[in-house]
This record gives C-alpha cells, sequence and structure tokens, in this order.
C-alpha cells in the first residue's frame, strides 16, 4: 500500500556531508508527521529528527546545529541534511512517516528500509 524508500547514504570523512532523501509512496491520504531515526550497532534506535505538518521541528541533542530536517509536500519526501559528521553518527538511518491511507483512513507509522551511513578516516 505504501512505501518510504530511502537514498543517500554512504561513506564519507569526519567533517564531511550527506544529504538523505525519504520518498514516500502509494495510497496516501495525508502525511502528518516525517521523521529520521537511526541505530548504531549493538544500540537502540533513536530519534534524529522529526518535522511535523505545519510545526516545529525538533532535533536530538547530539545533531542540533550540525543536522537539518524539511520536507516537500508536494514530493511526499522527507530530507535530512547532515553537515560536520562524526564518527559517532555512524548507522542505520531510517525514515518514518504517520499518514493516513486512502484505503483505510487509518492512521498508520511507516518506516523505511533503511540506509548505512559511515563516517570514518
Amino acid at each position: 500500500q505504501v512505501q518510504l524508500v530511502e537514498s543517500g547514504g554512504g561513506l564519507v570523512q569526519p567533517g564531511g556531508s550527506l544529504r538523505l532523501s525519504c520518498a514516500a509512496s502509494g495510497s496516501i491520504f495525508r502525511i502528518y508527521a516525517m521523521g529520521w531515526y537511526r541505530q548504531a550497532p549493538g544500540k537502540p534506535r533513536e530519534l534524529v529528527a522529526r518535522i511535523p505538518s505545519g510545526g516545529i521541528t525538533n532535533y536530538a541533542d547530539s545533531v542540533k546545529g550540525r543536522f537539518t530536517i524539511s520536507r516537500d509536500d508536494a514530493k511526499n519526501t522527507v530530507y535530512l541534511q547532515m553537515n560536520s559528521l562524526k564518527p559517532e553518527d555512524t548507522a542505520i538511518y531510517y525514515c518514518n512517516a504517520d499518514l493516513r491511507t486512502t484505503v483505510t483512513g487509518d492512521l498508520v507509522i511507516y518506516w523505511g528500509q533503511g540506509t548505512q551511513v559511515s563516517v570514518s578516516s
């Protein structure tokens, strides 16, 4: 019914930048909040940034001032611009979206499959 597909991950040196994208497609009626989470090996998944529909964005303290989340509602896409990357940012990054489908109308949280971000010299 609904798919979220991330792109833009990769290997970058410390201090470098990457831009992640996540496009939602399928039987979408309306998307509310969208967000980015990450999971490093041996650690639980954690919130990186979240952007509601027309609301205030919020960020994890560890990425404030370095990462910027944005969205293009016309494209059902959320972005994460990551600057000044550090080795501790290495993780699998997942996007998610709170949305209603055209099929059931229920509010459901969908997740992407994840994209690897590795920061290393």
